[in-house]
Formats: C-alpha cells, structure tokens, sequence
C-alpha cells in the first residue's frame, strides 16, 4: 500500500487499509514478532526470561499496563519500546486535533467534516513516532492539562457559546486517541487527578467543564510507579488500579554479565576515548559488582533502590579519568588502573540514598567501601582465598609479596605516573609476577598489570596489607610495619 497515493477518504476506502483499534493493532503485531521469533524489545537485557514474557501477555490481552519497579530498571525504555509494535503510519482525518479515525470519527470536527465533504474529506498519514506521548506526574498536573478545558478565546474567535461543545481545548490524553500514552511516576499524581482518570479508562468518555462527551478514546496506556513513592509521596488510589489490567513488577540485573552489557550499551563514548583507553575485562566486572555491593550495604537505602544509570555514568567516570591521565602525559594509549577507581567516586554520591549510619559515614567513604566490597567479592574468583589466621603463614601463596613489603620501607603507585613508571613499580615487586604466572597464566600483556594492582588491593581487603592515601597516589605497605610506625 503505497500511502502516498491515498489523500482522500475515498482513495482510503478503495485501498487494503482497516481499521483496528490501538490494542489490537500491537496484539495482532506482536503475534507477528512471536510467531517470526524476533524480539520485540530489543536492547533491553535481563528481561527475556521475567519482565517480557508477562508484558507480552498483557498486550495480547488488550490491557492497561502499570510497570512497578525502583529506579533505573528500564521502565520507561519498555514503554518506549512499545511504539515498534505499532504499524508504521496510520491515516488519520486531515486536521484533527484527536487524530480521528476516518472510518470511526469521534470528534464534532472530524463527524462535521466527513458530513460536508464525503469521499473527498482529506486524510493524513501520521508515522508510528509520533504517535507516543509521555507525562511525568508532578504535583503540579491538572485536569486541565490531561483531559481539556474551555477555551475562551476559541469561544471568542469563533463567537460561539460556552455550551458549544467546540470551544473545549483537548488535554494531552483525547490528543493521544489512537496512540501509546505514558504516564510516568504515577502515585505522585494527585489524588483527585487520578480520578479523572476513571471514565477514560473504564467507560471511553471524558468530562470537561459540565460537558459529558460520549467520545471512545483509543489509548493504550502505560503507567510507571516506583514502591518507593507509595510511602513517601503518594499512591495509587485503589478504584484506578482496579482499572488497570496488569501490574507487571521490574528488577535489576541479576548477574554481572547482564549489567555489563546493559552499561557498554549506554554508555556515552566517543572513539577519540575508545581508542585512547582500553579497559580490562576485570575493570568492568568490577565496576558493576559495586552496585550489586550497594544494594546490600548496610550503609545504603536498599528501599531506594541503586539505579543502572549509577554503573553506565561511573564507566564514563572511569574512561575519563584514564583519558586525562593519558592526555596529561601526552601518550597515544592507556590502559584503566585499580586507582583509576576513584574517580567513579562522584558517579556513586550522586546516585545513592543513605540510611543514618551512611550519612555518618560520609557519601565519599561509603563509596570507598563499596569499592573495596567490590574487589573483596572478586578475589577468590582469580587468586587462592585468603584465610584471617593461617596456621602456617609461610605456605601462604601470597607469603612471598607479604615478606617483600615486610623489607621494604614503602611502595607508592601515583595517580598520574605515566605508563612506563607505573609498570616500573609493579614490575619491582617480582613476587607478583610468579603469582599471575601460577594463577592467571592466560591474561594478556594489557591486563596483566591491572590484575598486578588488583592483587595488591585484594590484600589491603583482606586485611594483609596496608593502603594510605597521599598527596598523588597511594602508599602500600606492610601491615604490621604500618601498626608500628604509627606509635
């Protein structure tokens, strides 16, 4: 169907077109997507098996949705995915401000002009992008603003009547007929705007102003809400739920891998940083293994929930800070460092709610802590576990390192060491390297330093070296020496 040639009502008559209602145009779409096998959220991960299934079955029934969940778990992604389920133009009659069906007009202006022009009424073609419309709850929303008002100076143009049904103004929601519309945040809507919403999605009318109109809205409507709020700024009052056809809950990544793609997908990287910075495989799993650390911690609001958006911005963190080291040293090609760690720092504060002992804590220590949780959980994953009492201390396989700081005096790894000094350093304690080569003897030349480092701080974690901050860098050294020194 060539839509370029139907511009009329007439034309649209003659040709293969039908039509269908929102619902069932996805219903009928995503049987399509099933029956092909294709997905039909592609790009969002870690659903395939829970959150997708159960929104399929929600669009084959024809239901509202509400997507229950905590922050960043892709609720509104979802939402928007929705819109690849749609055909991909849909006829509508030419300058209607509720996208009128040409077969089923609903509004005065589309029945008045199909009336005075018949076949001749003129059709346009509205792409499926178009036909998505987003409303973030907020305190200040109106009824006014969702289903419409009186106009008075349409009244006045046109010189008609306030009981003339033309001089209403149609909210975002009759302008949304035939569309996806989502409605984010939902408990924060207030109550009374919540009640507006029965009619729309139970009965098909709306109410503006002592006007009844009987006009069958065509929306499929999605709703996104967050537990959090149902304590803390509202909820959800119990007849519009009751009117909701499937609450479907989200969640987090449930492994490492899951977040490690979701976060190399979104993440904002140019090739000037991809090119300059290579970041070992370790790096990333660390990374996301923070997260997975802060929706545990004792120190963190777990209610609150720890976002994605935390591990893809502190990713851009870590890439930055490797890349303004590299620039600084004037160097072609870097590779991240275990102390490039901190500067994802500020990309954690942000994105955490902390209980009391958290705040007492400090954000930036908090931060600290998960790091150090993060690199704690992964050591026995590469390297022999670490006993806290070992019966005997010299058949350790890390008794080699422990002896070699225990006769030197100190050991210092700067933040902005170019690559030649850094590796210099590691390469001085030459017990580490028979470590590797015993326990990760595959890792290539461009990780193998990185893991260096993490054997480091993987003992600082458990409790068998020590690690101080100075001015530009951190210091290592043997534990007990440390004790000593500080008397």
């Amino acid at each position: 169907m060539k839509i370029e040639n139907i511009k009329t009502l007439g034309d649209l008559k003659k040709s293969s077109w039908i039509s269908r209602s929102i619902k069932d145009e996805l219903r009928e779409n995503l049987r399509e997507k099933i029956k092909s096998g294709k997905s039909a959220f592609e790009g969002v991960h870690g659903f395939e098996n829970t959150v997708i299934p159960e929104l399929e079955r929600a669009i084959l029934s024809r239901h509202n949705i509400n997507l229950l969940g905590l922050r960043g778990q892709a609720k509104t992604r979802l939402a928007r995915k929705m819109i690849e389920l749609l055909d991909e133009y849909m006829p509508i009659v030419g300058g209607s401000e509720i996208n009128d069906d040409p077969f089923h007009p609903i509004s005065r202006f589309a029945k008045d002009l199909i009336a005075e022009k018949g076949d001749a009424t003129p059709i346009q073609w509205m792409h499926r992008s178009q036909r998505f419309s987003e409303k973030l709850a907020t305190p200040d929303v109106t009824v006014a603003d969702l289903i419409g008002d009186v106009d008075p100076i349409k009244a006045a143009n046109l010189k008609l009547s306030y009981a003339d049904d033309r001089v209403i103004h149609f909210g975002m929601i009759p302008r949304a007929n035939r569309c996806i519309f989502v409605i984010n945040e939902l408990p924060d809507l207030q109550a009374r705007i919540q009640v507006a919403l029965f009619n729309i999605l139970q009965e098909g009318d709306i109410q503006i102003r002592g006007f009844k109109l009987r006009m069958p809205l065509d929306i499929q409507f999605i709703f996104t809400a967050n537990p959090e709020d149902y304590t803390n700024r509202g909820s959800i009052v119990t007849p519009l739920k009751d009117r909701i056809g499937s609450q479907i809950l989200t969640h987090y990544p449930e492994t490492v891998a899951i977040a490690r793609t979701i976060t190399e997908q979104e993440a904002k990287l140019d090739a000037s940083q991809t090119d300059l910075v290579h970041v070992p495989s370790l790096a990333k799993d660390l990374l996301e293994q923070i997260s997975f650390e802060a929706r545990e911690s004792e120190y963190v609001d777990n209610k609150s929930g720890v976002s994605a958006r935390m591990s893809i911005t502190a990713f851009e963190n870590l890439v930055s800070t490797a890349e303004r080291r590299a620039l600084k040293s004037g160097v072609d090609a870097t590779t991240v460092r275990l102390s490039d760690f901190m500067g994802i720092i500020p990309a954690i504060t942000g994105k955490v709610e902390l209980v009391y002992e958290g705040e007492q804590e400090g954000a930036a220590t908090v931060a600290q802590h998960l790091i150090g949780d993060a690199i704690h959980t992964f050591f026995p994953a590469y390297f022999p576990k670490i006993e806290k009492l070992e019966r005997d201390a010299d058949a350790s396989p890390y008794a080699k390192i422990l002896e070699w700081f225990f006769t030197e005096t100190g050991f210092e790894l700067l933040d902005d060491a170019s690559d030649e000094e850094y590796k210099k350093q590691l390469d001085a304690v030459k017990p580490l390297e028979d470590l590797i080569q015993k326990y990760q003897p595959q890792i290539g030349l461009e990780d193998k330093y990185f893991l260096k480092e993490f054997v480091l701080w993987g003992l600082v974690e458990y409790d068998k070296l020590s690690k101080d901050r100075v001015e530009e860098g951190y210091q290592f050294k043997d534990l007990y020496g440390s004790y000593i020194s500080k008397l």
